[in-house]
């Protein structure tokens, strides 16, 4: 019967597989999606760091650029031929020959600081240096850098709601922050000094200016590893950003000050390398920067540097993992699909034979036989469908043996309770005829001394088979109980035959019963107990006489070879011979009496049995002997067997024992135990 919280074994092989599948495919899953992260994150950062450098590279090119196009423009011939008044059509040609991040172009009259040529207005770029350059060449020399003179120009901080907002939002929210102009970014101012020939000398008379903005780029789209750029001075102040009104503002400001001065002291240093950076757009965004240190082109000291990174959101960074993540997904919605589906199948596999033969089992009881399910693609099913089958076989053969077994255990119970019965009837008998003769003799019923002592003869005899009786119980109790001893010496076993003859003389006599006696015969030496084996002898005979009603009784004795292993003298020794052959002594006893059906005779060497019930109420007997004497002969490594025609066909019964020639000693075999001279079973 099904009890509550069992389960199937198929809906239990499901949902074991799937719970060991299932999470070994969600681990693996995270396993790789980390392991896609990691490596995506680890190009993102060298290939930012990378960027950096080039992005450095590209201003630090760019500085030397505008300083060598500007002394280059200075120390043209045509400026120093073309008439003042064409100054202007002049720097407007210059300009456009120049490279495209010039942002402004102007002449400057030294003498009035009036700028007389300008493409960006009229408004000075920078205010010049007195005495920065000398009034006076007295040769036409070359400039180097070290006569341009460089300032840096910061964007004016701007105001308003549309700024506000792009303060508010990272550069990549707005990609066109570039095109504002040159004013959108920190730009760098060069001047260079143009001299004039006047007669023999070279004089100082304009000052050729440039401004051109920081080349930077200040967008980073999705997926992009190259980031916007963020150039800072060495002492903190942001110089480029996509964010216009973070340009001029020292990074003390910031909320991620902390990093971006560890950045700063790492590029002063040399390094290039990454940093994660938390605060320094929007709060929440976790950003990556990698950064590289130039020079500093706005100074000529020699130790002024710039930093420049290499910026771009982390998530944007890592975007080719939301492909990664959504292949994933696929791919484990997949697997568990099919693992669901290859457990369903699986579960089916196992559980249908498992189910067949528990069919099977629950109808093997059944009267309509069933053959054992077989043929299964599973080789231990098909083994564990042979064993079963086997094991059903067996049960039915223990059944039937078992049934056997109970109706013998029955009959046993029968034969005990006829047993108990009989025997209290043996020993009341005995023991009332020992009461009466001796309340007789004490009462003085007597006539004489003679009738007196024919009753105590007759209480003696009865006390006598009383004894036996009370002997064989005891007997057969220590047998059964392992304390049964004998004393085994050299006999002849003619003379205990002899001697049990006579004891039963009377009786045979009294019965009219012929005695076949055995002719005269040399003594035959065995190893036995002599009592023990007079004992067998009359048990033997006492049957015979008993259940014999007329007729006669037979015995003989004969010599016989027979072939073993090993056969035992009694001493320990071996009395066969070469040719494994052994001398063995055999006496028959053979009687006309009521025989015994054959289904019974197995029974009647088991203690307390007997033929059957009504034998014993005729005949009387407490069913001891033959299983005393078989014990005995077993004992002396002996045999005694009996055999029937059937009912009232006589009974043989022959006693076998092995020829010994030898002198007398204790016999000791592995059933006995030696305990002060005598060998107990």
């Amino acid at each position: 019967m099904v009890k509550l919280g069992q389960s199937s074994f198929r809906r239990i092989l499901l949902s074991r597989i799937l719970l060991l599948s299932v999470p070994v495919l969600l681990v693996g899953e995270y396993v790789t999606y980390r392991k896609a992260r990691s490596t995506l994150l680890e190009t993102a950062r060298q290939n930012l760091t990378e960027s950096a450098v080039r992005k450095a590279d590209t201003i630090e090119q760019w500085a030397k650029s505008l300083k060598s196009n500007l002394i280059g423009a200075s120390e043209s011939s045509m400026l120093q031929s073309v008439d003042p008044k064409d100054y202007q059509k002049f720097i407007a040609q210059l300009g456009q020959r120049l490279p495209a991040q010039v942002d402004c172009l102007q002449l400057t009259n030294l003498k009035t600081n009036q700028v007389i040529a300008s493409t960006c207005g009229q408004q000075p770029i920078q205010s010049l240096p007195a005495k920065f350059w000398p009034p006076v060449q007295q040769q036409q020399t070359l400039l180097d850098e070290k006569s341009v003179y460089i300032s840096l120009s910061l964007p004016p901080q701007r105001q308003g709601t549309a700024n506000d907002r792009k303060a508010a939002l990272g550069a990549e929210d707005f990609p066109d922050a570039g095109k504002e102009g040159s004013d959108s970014q920190a730009s760098l101012v060069l001047s260079a000094p143009v001299y004039i020939r006047r007669g023999n000398t070279l004089q100082l008379s304009y000052a050729l200016s440039l401004q051109s903005a920081l080349p930077v780029q200040t967008s980073a789209p999705k997926g992009s590893l190259a980031g916007y750029t963020v150039a800072i001075d060495q002492d903190g102040t942001i110089l480029a950003h996509p964010n216009v009104n973070r340009v001029g503002r020292n990074i003390d400001a910031e909320a991620d000050a902390a990093r971006l001065k560890s950045i700063v002291r790492r590029a002063i240093a040399g390094g290039t390398a990454f940093l994660h950076l938390f605060s320094f757009e929007r709060n929440g965004v976790e950003l990556l920067a990698g950064y590289a240190a130039i020079p500093s082109p706005s100074t000529t000291q020699e130790n002024s540097k710039w930093i420049i990174l290499a910026v771009s959101r982390l998530d944007y960074a890592l975007s080719g993992l939301e492909e990664i993540q959504q292949v994933l997904f696929n791919l484990i919605v997949g697997l568990v699909a099919a693992s669901i589906i290859a457990t369903l199948y699986l579960s089916r596999d196992l559980a249908r034979p498992v189910e067949k033969l528990r069919d099977y089992a629950m109808k093997v009881d059944t009267e309509a036989s069933q053959t054992v399910p077989q043929d299964f693609q599973i080789r231990e099913f098909n083994q564990l469908s042979e064993a079963l089958n086997s094991m059903v076989q067996r049960l039915r053969a223990w059944a039937k043996e078992l049934e056997v077994a109970t109706k013998e255990a029955q009959v046993a119970n029968q034969l005990k309770n006829e047993f108990l019965g009989n025997i209290s009837h043996e020993l009341r008998t005995p023991l009332n005829g020992i009461i009466g003769f001796i309340q007789i003799v004490r009462d003085g019923y007597c006539d004489d001394r003679d009738e007196e002592m024919e009753f105590l003869q007759r209480a003696h005899d009865s006390s006598m088979q009383l004894l036996n009786i009370i002997n064989d119980i005891l007997d057969i109790a220590k047998i059964e109980s392992g304390t049964f001893s004998m004393m085994l010496e050299v006999v002849d076993i003619t003379q205990v035959l002899e001697d049990a003859i006579d004891l039963q003389a009377t009786q045979i006599e009294e019965k009219g019963l012929k005695l076949s006696l055995p002719e005269p015969h040399d003594p035959i030496i065995v190893h036995a107990d002599p009592e023990k084996l007079k004992q067998v002898f009359l048990n033997i005979l006492s049957n015979a006489v008993k259940f014999t009603e007329s007729g006669s009784i037979s015995i003989s004795v004969r010599l016989e070879s027979r072939t073993n292993s090993a056969s035992f003298n009694g001493s320990g020794e071996s009395t066969t011979g070469p040719s494994g052959q052994s001398d063995w002594v055999v006496v028959t006893i053979k009687d006309t009496g009521i025989g015994i059906d054959p289904e019974h005779q197995q029974k009647l060497f088991q203690p307390f049995v007997m033929a059957d019930g009504s034998t014993t109420r005729r005949f009387g007997g407490n069913g001891l002997g033959l299983a005393i004497s078989r014990r005995i002969m077993e004992s002396m490594i002996g045999s005694i067997t009996l055999h029937s025609a059937g009912v009232n066909q006589g009974t043989t019964v022959m006693i076998s024992l092995p020829v010994n020639q030898q002198s007398s000693f204790y016999f000791h075999s592995p059933d006995l135990v030696t305990e002060k001279g005598n060998s107990k079973s």
